[in-house]
Parts: C-alpha cells; structure tokens; sequence
C-alpha cells in the first residue's frame, strides 16, 4: 500500500510539474532577449542610416519589418496585394531670399520673415487685405483675387502647434483657389520665434499635394513685434500697398509607407473587431538631419530607444500572437513619419484601411528610453478601462505600471496614440520604464549614442513579453474598452462608434 501511495504522489507531482510547465510556456513567455537583440541590432544599424522617413535606409527598414510579419503569419489587409500604404511625401526647401516691404518698412528673410514655399517671382504694390484667421468661413464675402491676404496664425478651433502646423496647407490651398497673390500669417505662437525659424527654415518633410498646380503662391510668417502698426492697418482694413518677392524654394517627391498587416481573430463574432497595435519605425537620420550634436566619427542617429525596441517588440509580439491568435482580430502597424510630426499615423487615421469603427483599441509602444528597467510606464493610463490588464501582464514579469511621471508635457498627445485618440478610439502608449528626463533619457535620446549595443536586454526581454501580454489581454477581454466620462476624447468616441460602445 505504501508503495502505491509513493507511486501516487509521484504521479501527482509529475502531472502538477507539467501543468506548470504548460503555463509557463505561453507565446508571449517564449520572447527572448536574443530575439530581441537579432532584430534590433539591424533595424538600428549603420547600414540603414537613422531611418528617416523617405530615405533608403527607412524602405529598407519597412520591407524588414513586412517580410518578419509575413514570416509570422500576418496577412495582408483584406483587399491590399501588399502590406504596404504607401504615402507620397515631399521634402521642401524654403527660399533663400525674401523680402515683404510695406508702408516704408522691409521685412527680410530669416530675420522678421520667413518665406516658406511659393515659386520665385514678384508681387509688386499689390492691395493688403485681412481675412481672419484664413479658414473657409473667413473668405465668405471677401473679395482676396489679386492681393495679397494677410491671416492670424492658426486654428481657432484646435489649441496646439500641431494643429497650427496642420491648417498650414490647408490655408495655402485656400487663398490660392479664392485669387489670392500671396499669403502671410501673423506669427502667434507659443515658442520663440528663432526656433520657428530653425524649424521651418531648413528642408522639411510633409505629405505632398495631388495638385501639380497647386501651392504656387508665395506663402510665409512675419513677426511684426517692432512694427505692429503696419498688421493694424491691415487688419483694421485701411488701404496698405504690399511688395513681396522671393527666390523659388524647392520641392522634392519622395516615398514612404506605413506597414500594416492583419491576424485573424478565433472568435466568429469578436473577430470582426480589430485591437490595433502600433509603433513608428521611422527616426531622424544621419548629420544635420538630426538635430543633435554628432562627429566625424559617428555622425549616425540609430535610434534603437526611439523606437527600434518598440518596433522589434511589435514584431515579437506580431510573432507570439499568430502562434496562438487571440478572439479578436489584430492589425499590426508600424508607421513612418512620427519624428516629423506623426504623419503616417495621422495619414493612416484619415485613411483607414479597415473602419475606425471596428478598430476597438490603439494599443502604441513608443519611448525616449528608459532610466528605471522595474517599471513600464503608460501613458493614457486611467483613461480607457483597461489598467488591471496592464498591472498584470506588467507584474507577471516582475515589473510594476508608472502612470504619466511627466504630465505637464503632455506627452499622450505627442506620439501616435493621438491620432486615433482624435477619432475617438481608446488609446495608450506602453514605454520603458521612465520616471523623469534626467541625464539617462538625455544621453541617448535623439543622440548619436543610441546605438545598439548600448541596450540592457535582459529588461527589454521583460518588457517585450508584458506588451505582448497586455496585447492579447486586450484582444480577449470581455467587453470594450471605453474613454472615462469626461475625458477630453470622449466625444470623439461616442461620435465614432455611437452613444453605447
């Protein structure tokens, strides 16, 4: 008898051993730090140049991150031949000269004006006139053909640089089909002036125009602080004679794409809503591209923080889930043009290439880097319902959830997240642990230094597998998530996918 009692309790321990063992390999649990690092180790490597959108190094970079999700199990969205949306861009160089003189005063290139596109050329004594800030509803009633139209920076409807950087094509587009001659706005801005002009001032990239004709008048920003009598007149309607030349800037078309690819969900109703997973793959580029300090030596942004860990943990994760697919179905999407103000998953947002309203959820990962490798910190964290699932898969691999270190920065509005937030659907952004911008986070980020072998891997092993966690947690859980009452996007959300989610 006692033999068989031993022969049992072996059994037992044998059966309760390989139970745990069955746990503990789960996809995401099979995620390794040698994964990671194989594929990072390429995406930020020299060969591809820092990434920066419409660059070879950057086309390189997403037919990598399309073949690894090919390979994975990911499919095409239904309807596409590739996994590919493909973005036209165009770098544009602003003149080199400019000049705007009225009532006896010259404002000159890159000191109080900055002519920003527009063929070279002439205006000579044209009418001055004002039309608000340069919107549709402004030019109703307003005769602009053959003068030169005079606005306030802009939008009054949207608070922020970003959306007064986004009106900018809308307003040129806009003064050219009303008649207008030339535009200028009237600097407003909530930053200094100079750094307006390094900004805008040097080759920019941006989403090109369909029009071939379009875009041709001179188009620039004037600060007046010294001679604000000269925009008084203008805008209290007196009669103002303005003079306006520049040589011609130029303009460049060239490629990018977004990366998108879809698994299934297992479920025959859930698997017609879609959890959508992003990270942008694009960086800053090599040189003066950059904007940091760099040598002769090593004059190359790699960008293997920001955001080659994010993209490759996309991949890992793209991998664990079509090992075992969730409910839910899962879109996959790595964007370019983040660094240049969040363009591919902006052109993505108003370009979807399945309904926003099946896609339930923006599950982002993005980073500056990491000073605390215990922690993963969110942003957008009590804000969609879903925190106990990222406590979880955060904790199942020994790390704890920091909420926002940083919110004065605003950073939730400051990476792709915001562009699905703006439609209206549940957000978050799931980064390395990092608690404030001290000399850690400023070492590497946007530096040279960001190389990597630089990268603690043991921690980006940890943190790949809790996104990847978190990940399939969203796409299985009951229910939706759903911004909190009175939460700046809840409108959005109720408009997009109706009263009751």
């Amino acid at each position: 008898m006692q033999k068989i009692i031993t022969l049992l309790i072996g059994f037992s321990l044998v059966a309760g051993s390989l139970q745990l063992q069955a746990q503990a390999t789960t996809p995401e649990d099979m995620i390794t730090a040698s994964e990671i690092k194989a594929d990072l180790y390429f995406l930020a490597s020299d060969h591809l140049k820092g990434r920066r959108t419409g660059s070879e190094g950057n086309n390189i970079a997403a037919q990598f991150i399309a073949t690894q999700i090919e390979a994975a199990g990911f499919k095409p969205v239904p309807g596409h031949d590739s996994y590919f949306q493909k973005i036209n861009f165009q770098a544009v160089t602003p003149p080199s000269m400019g000049e705007l003189s009225m009532n006896g005063n010259t404002y000159k290139q890159k000191e109080n004006l900055l002519m920003m596109t527009g063929q070279g050329g002439q205006v000579d004594k044209a009418e001055a006139i004002f039309a608000g800030h340069g919107l549709a509803a402004d030019y109703e009633g307003l005769d602009v053909e053959g003068k030169v139209v005079f606005v306030i920076g802009g939008d009054p409807e949207e608070e922020g640089n970003q959306a007064t950087f986004a009106a900018m094509p809308i307003k040129r587009a806009l003064a050219e089909k009303n008649g207008a001659v030339g535009l200028i706005e009237i600097y407003n801005l909530s930053f200094p002036w100079n750094f307006f002009l390094r900004y805008f001032g040097r080759e920019r990239v941006g989403i090109g125009s369909d029009d071939p004709n379009g875009n041709n008048i001179p188009y620039g920003w004037i600060q007046a602080s010294n001679e604000v009598d000269d925009l008084k007149k203008i805008q209290d309607g007196e009669k103002v004679k303005v003079s306006l030349k520049a040589t011609a800037g130029s303009v460049k078309d060239m490629g990018s794409q977004n990366v998108v690819g879809v698994l299934e969900g297992t479920d025959p109703t859930l698997k017609n809503e879609y959890v959508l997973m992003s990270a942008h793959y694009d960086h800053v580029g090599i040189g003066k591209q950059g904007g940091g300090a760099f040598t002769e030596q090593d004059s190359i942004f790699n960008g293997a923080r920001d955001n080659g860990i994010g993209t490759v943990t996309l991949i890992a994760t793209a991998r664990a889930l079509a090992k075992n697919p969730p409910k839910r179905s899962v879109i996959f999407f790595a964007c370019t043009a983040e660094e240049i103000g969040l363009l591919g998953s902006k052109y993505y947002a108003d370009n979807p290439m399945i309904p926003l309203e099946q896609t339930i959820f923006d599950l982002n990962i993005d980073g500056a880097g990491y000073n605390d490798k215990s922690l993963v910190t969110v942003f957008g964290y009590d804000r969609t319902g879903v925190d106990q699932l990222a406590n979880a898969a955060a904790e199942q691999y020994g790390l704890k959830v920091l909420a926002d270190p940083a919110p004065e920065q605003n950073l939730f509005d400051r990476s792709d997240n915001v562009s699905f937030a703006a439609k209206g659907v549940p957000a978050m952004t799931f980064s390395m642990g990092f608690t404030t911008f001290d000399e850690e986070i400023r070492k590497y980020y946007h530096q040279v230094t960001d190389n990597p072998d630089s990268v603690d891997y043991e921690y980006c092993e940890q943190y790949a597998r809790a996104f990847a966690t978190l990940a399939r947690k969203i796409a299985n859980m009951e229910g939706k998530p759903t911004w909190i009452a009175g939460d700046k996007y809840e409108e959005a959300g109720k408009a997009l996918y109706g009263e009751k989610k």
